[in-house]
């Protein structure tokens, strides 16, 4: 049944396959409160309220008998840091460069888990990054790979450009072996990390996160750590790109995930032009979609101030008085980034004196005085 089922699969579109037993993770919960406990998920407080369930697969689904991991490579032609280099344009990390993966994958293990239930007269539940399931920590003990010291599963196969998706099943499948740890003493990933992300190997700090800052926070990005986004404007592939494992990685198969060449590398001028019906038009069916226009435009009026281009300080000006005080903070930053005090003075007139955010009039204030400014 097994043999069977991965052949399946694999005609699917998927590039690995292990089991794993429900019980192979006794680490985990110790481990996930520890992470908690330091305030390490950020705002994610979803990742709090279901840890128990997302412990022990167990707390999941209790007549859970065996857990399929699969995993769907997604590594790009070529190595994409080197459009970090372009300061006027946006990058959006690898994944998000197509269709949204979730719906690709979904669709791909809904007809797995059918072809097993049909073949082995069990249920099955399917997850794809969307339910408390910790696939990392399962993927490493069916053998899939191991969990590197930036927390991303690395397959000797495929480097760590990999999607994972989890079938639980009542079907009793033969589990595989678990991976070693291969990172022996490099520390490429963690030394990269523009933000300092990684307080020790194997922990993440998502507070520090590129990826967690610009697609999951809701709010203002601290100050500290917007030098350090770059040109980076959804997401981050620094820690991913470095890993000395991908020498052995393939370009992605799966032609829904492949590169669009129209997000790749685009250009701040026409991303912060864009109104919310412009937004969602130019970003419908990616992941991109999920942060709204509002922190998009957050993210690219950081990504401007960053630049040091001055061409693109009237972008910055024109979104002075936009609707959300989200937009409207980051322009006065990025501005503060492009011109000297006193012109951001000139353009502080009369707004200052009518906006009422207090976040907004706080980088006015800085903006002003060039506290804000960036050597």
């Amino acid at each position: 049944m097994k043999r069977a089922f991965v052949e399946r699969a694999r005609a699917l579109g998927f590039d690995t396959i292990r089991i794993a037993r429900p019980d192979a993770i006794p680490l985990a919960p110790e481990r996930l409160k520890a992470w908690l406990d330091a305030g390490h998920h950020g705002s994610m407080e979803w990742m709090a309220e279901t840890a128990e369930r997302r412990a022990d697969p167990r707390a999941l689904w209790s007549e859970v008998r065996s857990i399929i991991l699969l995993g769907l490579n997604y590594g790009p032609a070529e190595n994409p840091l080197a459009e970090l280099a372009r300061t006027d344009r946006g990058y959006i990390s690898v994944y998000a460069r197509n269709r949204d993966y979730h719906d690709v994958i979904k669709g791909k293990l809904k007809e797995a888990a059918g072809f097993l239930a049909s073949k082995a007269s069990s249920d099955v539940k399917v997850f794809v990054d969307t339910a408390p399931v910790m696939e990392k920590p399962l993927a490493e003990a069916a053998g899939l790979g191991w969990q590197g010291k930036h927390t991303v599963v690395v397959s000797r196969e495929f480097g760590d450009w990999l999607f994972l998706g989890a079938i639980f099943t009542t079907a009793e499948l033969p589990a595989d072996a678990p991976e070693r740890d291969h990172c022996g003493t490099c520390r490429r990933c963690l030394d990269v990390c523009p933000t300092n992300a990684f307080p020790a190997p194997y922990q993440l700090d998502a507070r520090r996160c590129i990826s967690y800052l610009t697609i999951e926070h809701k709010g203002h990005i601290p100050a500290e750590l917007r030098p350090g986004i770059g040109n980076r404007i959804f997401g981050c592939d620094d820690c991913l790109a470095v890993c000395p494992w991908n020498k052995f990685a393939q370009a992605g198969r799966e032609a829904r995930l492949v590169q669009r060449e129209d997000l790749a590398a685009l250009p701040l001028k026409e991303l912060a032009r864009l109104d919310d019906p412009g937004f969602r038009a130019r970003f419908a069916g990616t992941p991109i979609k999920r942060t709204g226009r509002d922190r998009f435009v957050r993210n690219v009026l950081i990504a401007i101030g960053n630049s040091r281009d001055v061409a693109l300080a009237d972008e910055a000006l024109r979104l002075l008085d936009d609707a959300s005080p989200l937009v409207r903070a980051m322009a006065v930053w990025a501005l503060a980034h492009l011109l000297p005090p006193e012109a951001v003075a000139m353009h502080a007139e009369g707004r200052l004196e009518r906006e009422g955010d207090p976040d907004v009039r706080e980088e006015w204030r800085r903006g002003m005085t060039g506290s804000e400014a960036v050597a």
